[in-house]
């Protein structure tokens, strides 16, 4: 399971012209399942996006979580992230898991990290998703659980 998180200032995303997930300062998540995931790596992402600590402390460091400072979560399914980029000039997408699983998986992480933290929310699976954000540093990581 992949995670590309971006600590913003805020963060939407719209569906059809239509607004279905936004918050102010916190993380966006860009998440990808791959065929191998399962319960344990799903609740490890949560764990990890929920807990990885990103946000200034007060001298300044990467030292706060997301559920120390309270900000928002938004989760953006994109299977297009678990991409196999080694070779040639087009992706393969053998790579990501088949999309009732990723689905399934998705919805599940969505699940567990609201059960844990009251500020999620999300995108909409499958659909074609227009996201803006503002990153906050920039502030970019990888995270594979």
């Amino acid at each position: 399971m992949l995670s590309l998180i971006q600590r913003v200032i805020r963060a939407s995303v719209e569906v059809e012209g239509q607004r279905v997930g936004a918050i102010g300062p916190g993380l966006l998540a860009l998440v990808a399942l791959e065929p191998h995931d399962g319960p344990t790596q799903i609740t490890r992402m949560a764990e990890r996006l929920l807990g990885y600590r990103v946000f200034a402390d007060q001298a300044g460091k990467m030292n706060r979580s997301l559920a120390e400072t309270g900000g928002g979560l938004l989760l953006v399914s994109q299977f297009t992230l678990a991409a196999d980029t080694r070779s040639g000039m087009r992706p393969s997408f053998t790579t990501a898991a088949p999309p009732e699983q990723a689905e399934r998986g998705f919805n599940q992480l969505v699940q567990i990290c609201r059960q844990r933290y009251a500020g999620v929310e999300t995108g909409r699976f499958g659909a074609h998703m227009l996201v803006e954000l503002v990153n906050d540093g920039p502030v970019t990581f990888l995270l594979r659980s």
